[in-house]
């Protein structure tokens, strides 16, 4: 499990990027995060990267949990 939740944009998806490059490809990541705008800009920059978003989950307060496939 990667955790950015004390990261701002743009390192948010900086730091994802470089963990879903030691992955392989079907494998899963799940990253938590906090705050509205890397709730935003992390998945849509995981999409258009070419990867998966299998879920999105609200835990507390601002912070989420998205699971990401390897593509």
């Amino acid at each position: 499990m990667l955790d950015i939740t004390a990261e701002v944009c743009p390192m948010t998806f900086v730091k994802t990027k470089v963990a879903l490059h030691g992955l392989s490809k079907g494998d899963t990541l799940e990253v938590l995060l906090c705050g509205e705008e890397p709730l935003r800009n992390v998945p849509h920059a995981i999409e258009e990267n070419g990867d998966k978003i299998l879920s999105i989950e609200h835990l507390n307060g601002e912070t989420h949990k998205i699971t990401i496939e390897k593509r």
